[in-house]
């Protein structure tokens, strides 16, 4: 299994992460800052850091890696975002505020990197892929089965193996669904230096949304958004294809943003259908059993339209650590279960806050439009309250 060996005790899988994402390394930082050793299983043969190529943290998220000991590294990865400002590009239409709290947007590669050196080394096992979860009938304990057909069986088991996680299934956590759109996701290296603002800027015409953000002064982080047309799922495979089909639908968008796709890092390109987790879902959801739990998108994936997933992740390993060396190893279950009772109000408000979002920017009528602006400003009189929150000290 990976580079499980033949002389790793028992002992060493107490605690065991699936998935070496965000929110697992994140999670394995978060125990080891209080003295819980944790494993990783990472079913990729090395670290997964070039997917999404980038990362929006908010106030929220840069308290929790604050707490994580690591935000003082990432912040000199990236510039402080500003303003907000958003172009309609059908009417002229120009809106523009303050950025609220710490912003910044840093490569995805940079946050797993810093992640992944905070822990101790052979943390995390790579090539390990989980095939199933199930209890022992006798003494109740988790039990692990990887594709090679080893099995361990741990103390406690983290899920963070993202929206598709097995671990959530073994929960019975209903099925993520889809939202009406996709996005594609960049990379533009300006080498003499970009003339873009520290802002947040969108530009929206008709059903489509391009946002833009720079990380340096040299390299700018930015997404397409667009309605979600059936297609043969191996084209989006192809970065070119990716990018082709980009500069065919931005035909009429600035020659400025225009040339930032065509100059795009065809390794950073990325096609996703996006999916979340229902918010009523989240309400009602079992997200532990015993000694196991879910943490990050396998818990409340969610869209990109708030910019909170991953920060709601950090969020997510802060406090089930405290919690876990709060009650320690022989209490996992009341652990797990104050863990979800704290975590649960927060998440289904996200949820449900980024949920109505993306419907609204996917509606394709005017009613619609209006029925999910009143939603939102019934529900949530400050839009951006949520960056408000505080996760707590480990």
């Amino acid at each position: 299994m990976g580079e499980v060996s033949e002389s790793v005790t028992m002992d060493d899988y107490e605690v065991v992460i699936i998935g070496a994402g965000i929110c697992g390394l994140a999670t394995a930082v978060a125990l080891h800052k209080k003295g819980i050793k944790s494993i990783v299983m990472e079913r990729s043969e090395t670290l997964r850091s070039i997917t999404g190529a980038a990362i929006g943290i908010r106030q929220n998220g840069w308290r929790a890696l604050d707490q994580l000991g690591v935000a003082d590294v990432l912040r000199g990865t990236a510039i402080p975002i500003q303003r907000e400002r958003f172009v309609g590009l059908d009417g002229g239409k120009l809106q523009e505020t303050s950025m609220k709290g710490e912003t910044r947007c840093l490569r995805r590669k940079d946050l797993i990197d810093t992640l992944y050196a905070a822990l101790p080394p052979a943390t995390v096992k790579f090539g390990c892929e989980l095939e199933s979860i199930k209890l022992d009938p006798n003494t109740k304990k988790p039990v692990l089965r990887f594709i090679d057909g080893s099995s361990i069986t741990p103390k406690v088991v983290i899920g963070c193996e993202g929206g598709k996680s097995i671990v959530a299934n073994f929960l019975n956590l209903k099925a993520t669904k889809m939202f009406p759109l996709c996005s594609v996701r960049g990379l533009s290296n300006y080498p003499n230096g970009h003339s873009f603002d520290h802002d947040f800027a969108r530009f929206r015409k008709d059903n489509s949304l391009v946002g833009r953000i720079p990380i340096d002064n040299h390299l700018v982080y930015w997404f397409c958004g667009r309605p979600y047309v059936p297609i043969e799922e191996r084209i989006w495979e192809d970065p070119e294809a990716i990018r082709r089909s980009t500069l065919e639908l931005l035909t009429d968008y600035p020659q400025e943003i225009k040339e930032m796709i065509e100059i795009a890092d065809a390794k950073s390109l990325s096609f996703t259908h996006l999916r979340y987790r229902s918010p009523w879902d989240l309400l009602t959801g079992t997200f532990c059993k015993g000694s196991v739990t879910v943490a990050g998108d396998a818990m409340h994936v969610m869209g990109p339209f708030l910019g909170q997933g991953g920060s709601a992740g950090l969020e997510d390993a802060v406090v089930l650590a405290r919690n876990l060396a709060q009650m320690g190893l022989d209490r996992v279950e009341e652990a797990f279960n104050l863990y979800v009772k704290q975590r649960r109000l927060r998440v289904v408000q996200l949820s449900l806050q980024t949920y109505l979002t993306g419907m609204l920017v996917g509606a394709s009528s005017r009613l619609m439009k209006i029925i999910f602006i009143v939603l939102l400003s019934l529900l949530f009189r400050n839009l951006s309250g949520h960056v408000d929150y505080d996760c707590g000290g480990l």
